[in-house]
């Protein structure tokens, strides 16, 4: 019998893992690069709570969702500041940044250099300008 104040023990049996993984919806992720993806949508994708999805994507790829999504999409515009003459304003719209402030602002955070900077250094095609 508890006394007052006593915490009753309730056992909780723990939740068997389903085994499912996050690739599906890491995928999912990639082929939707342009478009505002919230962690809220990647859990509903999964069909998982945001804490079940976080914490399962976490032991899978080592760092948070939205983190890896960043790096995937910063990744990407890399790519096309060294194969191509397309604008920084262009990559960040086409690859998720919104606009050319937050491809800078991930540039600066992640690399300790600007877009142009970077494509400066890997001799990469300038921009083409309008006359």
């Amino acid at each position: 019998m508890a006394r007052a104040g006593q915490a009753q023990f309730i056992e909780h049996p723990v939740p068997q893992d389903t085994g499912r993984s996050t690739s599906t919806t890491r995928q999912w992720a990639l082929d939707r690069l342009a478009e505002l993806i919230t962690l809220e949508d990647m859990a509903r994708h999964a069909h998982m709570s945001v804490r079940t999805f976080t914490r399962r994507f976490r032991s899978e790829v080592g760092s948070s969702p939205l983190k890896w999504l960043a790096q995937r999409r910063l990744a990407h515009a890399r790519m096309l500041l060294e194969s191509t003459d397309l604008t920084v304003a262009r990559i960040a719209t086409a690859y998720g940044f919104g606009d050319p402030v937050a491809l800078r602002k991930h540039f600066h955070t992640y690399l300790g250099l600007s877009p142009l900077a970077y494509r400066r250094a890997h001799n990469a095609p300038e921009p083409m300008t309008a006359r």
